[in-house]
């Protein structure tokens, strides 16, 4: 089902990354042009080099560029402003100083058009420009961020990304022409916006599920957090209001499950430290139908990872499913180097095989690939 309905963040450490029938699985499509080569992640060091754990947290075949601001305006919504960040493949000057931003560097055409990656720009400024050196052209949504508590922005933040993906694909972007293939995209997401990126999977909120389970979270054995239901459950007194706000479009059902807030053109998902469990319940999550790479952290106290990211996995019905486990992480382990690195890794590895039919890249985001790394768990990790 398509719904038609903008810089980089700085951390804020206390809950920055805080707190009709469901679309038919994507007609397989043609293999998009491949990247150029990258260093072989299985050939033998030499002498003078160390083993690449990782190889694709290394920085790809490619330089990056951004640019920012594009700006829109959703009609549809009351004529709401949404703006862009972007992040792509870009020709540098052999002079070039190192930067973390490269603004309104020269697009390298010569792999376009790219695939697309959707995220709000706070995930985008942390992953994009990594993906882009790996052939990717990411779409971060501005403005989109953590809450003190569940409400309106589980409906605005999905439907500002399909509204991106939307622009992106009616007209191309201002000095970005011909570099965005929208026909191959992908969604990912860290925290509130890993809930993004399991919205755009296909999921469908079950109102009945998510009731119950603020009705009798306190007399629940073992009882979540009494902060935990109320960051999830304050906005159940108000259901009409947040169902009002989602409109008929989205609401209307035959069996009590919404529809999916998604694009067929969203071809694999990454929801990385994910919530949602308890808006989507069994029944939504069950209609997931599309590739999905969930990353956990065994250790999180935000986004706590047996009532959000394990359950998510065990209920998620597509049968491309991946769940990576970081042992011992918490919450907080996007603001660390390494665990963002292999997250990195297994980002360029999971879109490259979906998104640019890098058939190869799977070994890299394989049960034998996770099993050689001892603070990795395949799956829902069970502890010693």
């Amino acid at each position: 089902m398509k719904i038609k309905i903008p810089v980089t963040f700085a951390f804020c450490l206390i809950l920055a990354f805080g707190c009709s029938s469901p679309t038919e699985r994507p007609t397989p499509v043609p293999p998009v042009t491949l990247l150029p080569t990258i260093p072989n992640p299985t050939a033998e060091p030499t002498m003078t080099e160390e083993p690449v754990s990782f190889p694709f947290s290394e920085k790809g075949p490619y330089d990056f560029g951004t640019r920012q601001n594009y700006e829109f305006v959703d009609s549809s919504r009351g004529d709401l402003g949404i703006s862009l960040t972007v992040w792509y493949p870009a020709i540098l000057p052999d002079d070039a100083p190192p930067s973390d931003y490269n603004f309104d560097a020269l697009p390298d055409t010569s792999g376009a058009p790219y695939p697309l990656v959707l995220s709000s720009s706070k995930v985008g400024s942390i992953f994009g420009p990594h993906l882009a050196s790996y052939g990717f052209v990411v779409v971060g949504v501005n403005a989109m961020d953590s809450s003190p508590s569940w409400g309106k922005w589980l409906i605005n933040h999905p439907l500002n990304i399909l509204f991106a993906l939307d622009q992106v694909a009616a007209s191309p972007l201002s000095g970005l022409e011909g570099m965005v293939d929208p026909s191959h995209a992908g969604a990912m997401g860290y925290s509130f916006d890993g809930y993004n990126a399991l919205a755009l999977s296909g999921a469908r909120v079950d109102p009945e599920f998510y009731l119950a389970q603020c009705a009798n979270a306190a007399a629940m054995n073992p009882a979540p957090p009494e902060w935990w239901i109320k960051y999830n459950c304050d906005m159940s007194a108000g259901w009409d209001e947040f169902a009002a706000l989602a409109g008929a479009s989205i609401t209307a059902s035959e069996d009590g499950l919404w529809q999916p807030m998604t694009d067929e053109r969203i071809l694999a998902v990454m929801p990385m430290a994910p919530e949602g469990a308890w808006l989507f319940g069994e029944r939504g999550l069950a209609a997931v139908d599309r590739p999905t790479l969930i990353i956990g952290a065994t250790k999180d106290d935000i986004n706590l990872y047996d009532r959000e990211a394990s359950y998510i996995f065990e209920h998620i019905g597509t049968p491309d499913k991946i769940m990576i486990s970081f042992i011992g992480e918490d919450h907080m382990m996007v603001g660390s180097d390494e665990p963002v690195a292999r997250m990195k890794h297994f980002a360029a590895a999971f879109f490259g095989y979906y998104l640019q039919r890098q058939a190869d890249y799977a070994e890299y985001f394989s049960e034998d690939f996770v099993s050689q790394h001892s603070e990795l768990a395949w799956g829902v990790y069970k502890g010693e």
